[in-house]
């Protein structure tokens, strides 16, 4: 038996109705912020990641999903959307447009890595993206949607972990010290962090072993040796974050996976998770437009897991929504009531009501049993006396009820009791 692949879920009928109701509320705050919804393709040229995402990154060299198409092309499925954003905004010229642009996104990434609970070979993911100025109110702004929709959902225990990685005017002298601080310890360092030590050494702050850890506890501080406009950013996002009242930690040591980030880098971590416990990320990348061959383009923005998310949900016992219950349940008896019934059904539908009929041909019994097993409001039965009569046997399920409605009334009957209900 053929079986899904390792990684990936199947999400089932039972499930939907969370994910819908999310992405409702997601939509529904983006729209509040004035975020319009971009999509981009499943897969992208290979280069748009190893260029925008950095070809040492643990995403580029490990993780990415990557082919060669029947043209000799080397695609990749999407395993983050920042770059495919920007890459649209950039091809389709969307600064010509405006000067400002803020758009959103869901979508289904890829990433080969091993999986693991809220952390799939498929995910899915939400995210914003502000294109356009380098203004502090913008990277507020990010913070404020992103932490807003945790909100609205009613998260708790939620820690926002604020830092600044500054330019590339800041890191050249800090990656230096960093590297000083390091190198009489390096032998002690995972193999990872050792080759990071020459190429990428800000990612060795970013390492989850406990030993890394523990060696960086007095490493030198970035916000250290920021630079004056740096400096003066980061304290102007701050001050945005105290007036808008949202909480935040700062962590001298955050510094995100990715390479094209710039000044302000934030995380929103959940006590419900274990060490792997951020739920979004996000920051600036203003550098990231030139990395692509485009015009320059300031930007920030965050994304965030849904599985992760839907997660934390679960644990705080969080339902947005619930399986809609039936409305109607059409117990035909006979061909030629079936016959009817199918007419019925796209009549009652029309009224906006969650209708169903029995396609199997089952027993008065058995259909009822369907219909208390589906929670159905009222049952519609039509046999043959029903039929020579033109009414329906109604049972009202909530209330034990049964009576008879004609055929001329029943449309009414169901629009009244279902306001009722």
């Amino acid at each position: 038996m053929i079986k899904k692949i390792k990684g990936t879920q199947d999400i089932l009928p039972e499930e939907t109705p969370r994910w819908v109701a999310l992405e409702g509320l997601i939509r529904e705050t983006m729209i509040r912020y004035n975020f319009h919804e971009l999509r981009t393709p499943i897969f992208e040229q290979t280069q748009l990641f190893a260029r925008g995402i950095g070809q040492l990154t643990d995403i580029v060299s490990k993780e990415m999903y990557t082919f060669l198409d029947r043209g000799k092309k080397q695609l990749t499925l999407k395993p983050e959307m920042t770059a495919p954003i920007m890459r649209a905004y950039l091809e389709n010229k969307l600064y010509a447009r405006s000067p400002l642009n803020k758009l959103f996104y869901i979508a289904p990434l890829f990433r080969q890595e091993n999986p693991q609970a809220g952390r799939l070979r498929q995910f899915h993911q939400y995210g914003a993206e502000t294109l356009g100025t380098t203004d502090a109110n913008a990277d507020a702004e990010i913070i404020d949607l992103a932490w807003t929709i945790f909100q609205r959902i009613g998260l708790k225990n939620l820690t926002l972990r604020l830092n600044s990685v500054g330019c590339p005017q800041c890191r050249a002298d800090y990656k230096r010290k960093l590297q000083d601080y390091i190198r009489p310890n390096l032998d002690k360092y995972c193999a990872d962090c050792q080759r990071r030590f020459e190429t990428n050494p800000l990612r060795i702050l970013d390492c989850k072993n406990p030993t890394c850890s523990a060696l960086n506890q007095n490493a030198p501080k970035l916000v250290d040796h920021l630079c004056d406009d740096c400096r003066v950013h980061y304290e102007q996002v701050k001050d945005r974050l105290h007036k808008l009242g949202i909480p935040f930690k700062e962590d001298p040591y955050l510094v995100r996976g990715l390479d094209y980030y710039t000044r302000t880098v934030f995380e929103i971590t959940s006590e419900n998770l274990g060490a792997q416990n951020a739920i979004c990320g996000g920051g600036r990348y203003d550098l990231l437009a030139r990395e692509l061959d485009g015009v320059d383009t300031p930007a920030v923005g965050f994304a965030a897991g849904m599985e992760r998310l839907l997660m934390v949900m679960e644990q705080q016992g969080i339902t947005l929504a619930e399986k809609p219950r039936l409305d109607v349940f059409l117990a035909p008896l006979g061909d030629l009531a079936r016959q009817e019934c199918i007419t019925w059904a796209h009549k009652i539908r029309a009224l906006g009501l969650i209708t169903e009929m029995d396609l199997l041909g089952r027993s008065i019994k058995a259909q009822m049993r369907e219909a208390n097993r589906q929670q159905a409001r009222f049952v519609l039965i039509l046999g043959e006396n029903e039929l020579q009569k033109q009414e329906f046997t109604v049972k009202i399920m909530d209330k034990s009820e049964q009576l008879t409605v004609a055929f001329d009334q029943i449309l009414d009957f169901l629009q009244m009791a279902a306001k009722e209900n």
